[in-house]
């Protein structure tokens, strides 16, 4: 097919949730409980979305295979949402991997790794890891647990398992991100949600790109194209042109994958709408390269994704 046309292949979504409240317990997801979130108001997703509300969701849009995300389970029982996304997937054929919770920095982190690598869907884990609130904060010197002395060392046990790590923190964090993936080679570093870029001022990206520049000479960091969308503003790919494709240059294409961050970024755009907007941005590419960003990435990083990423 022309490059210049849309990608027509397969796509794997390298980062979603699924979650049912009814059953399960998400803090964050109570009624009662409100976090500071990077979209603002989020009630909006506060009830359940189960495996067939995705699946209608994908629906006709070539998604042969996904890759779940940690959803802030109730931190007492890591090993539950595990469990849960086991089940979800023996039923529905979706996910073909997970991504599972796992506090670093616990005295029982190495039983707790050992346990989540034992699952076949588990091939990563993701512990926000706090920190500077702003870019002046960080530039100020506030570090994050990035470089906590206990927390690195349950990092570090990450090898052991065979388990890769979910970096979901602003890109003006990303300084400590290069130190600990330059000290822990071994391990893959997936960022998460872009660098979570809240905005598109010119002083912004530009911070954001050359955090990205610096951060991308270890070769065993990987960048999800997810969480792209900004507290206010409507979703559309003229807003995220400039950044998926800086993403793709500084990384290339067989270091990016896609992700829809749904049902959270539902808020802004359908399904359909979402993806179209990044086979639109990415339209340019080689045949090789949108194959890379919408599958041949993924597929790679979190192993072949079950029979249906055949």
């Amino acid at each position: 097919m022309s490059d210049a046309l849309p990608y027509a292949g397969d796509v794997i979504d390298a980062h979603h949730h699924v979650w049912d409240l009814e059953r399960n317990h998400y803090p964050w997801l109570t009624p009662e409980v409100t976090v500071p979130h990077r979209y603002g108001d989020y009630t909006a997703i506060k009830r359940s979305y189960l495996a067939d509300d995705y699946l209608a969701d994908i629906a006709g849009h070539r998604v042969t295979a996904s890759v779940y995300m940690e959803a802030e389970w109730d931190p007492a029982d890591p090993i539950g949402e595990s469990r849960y996304i086991a089940d979800v997937a023996a039923e529905s054929g979706y996910p073909g991997a997970a991504v599972a919770q796992a506090w670093l920095d616990a005295p029982d982190v190495a039983a707790t790794l050992a346990a989540q690598a034992a699952f076949p869907l588990v091939r990563s884990v993701r512990h926000k890891p706090g920190g500077a609130a702003s870019r002046s904060e960080a530039m100020a010197g506030r570090r994050s647990l990035m470089s906590d002395p206990m927390w690195r060392a349950g990092y570090g046990l990450l090898a052991r398992y065979g388990l890769h790590f979910e970096l979901q923190t602003p890109w003006w964090n990303l300084g400590e991100a290069t130190e600990l993936a330059r000290d822990f080679p071994e391990t893959t570093l997936v960022i998460n949600h872009s660098g979570v870029l809240l905005d598109r001022s010119p002083e912004t990206v530009d911070g954001w790109r050359a955090a990205l520049e610096r951060i991308a000479a270890c070769p065993n960091v990987v960048i999800k194209a997810s969480g792209l969308c900004v507290e206010g503003v409507p979703f559309s790919a003229a807003l995220n042109r400039e950044v998926v494709l800086e993403m793709i240059r500084i990384f290339g294409p067989d270091r990016v994958m896609f992700g829809s961050n749904f049902p959270v970024d539902g808020m802004f755009a359908t399904y359909g709408e979402l993806l179209g907007s990044f086979l639109d941005i990415t339209s340019s590419l080689s045949d090789a390269g949108k194959s890379a960003v919408f599958f041949d990435t993924a597929n790679r990083v979190y192993r072949p994704l079950a029979a249906n990423a055949a």
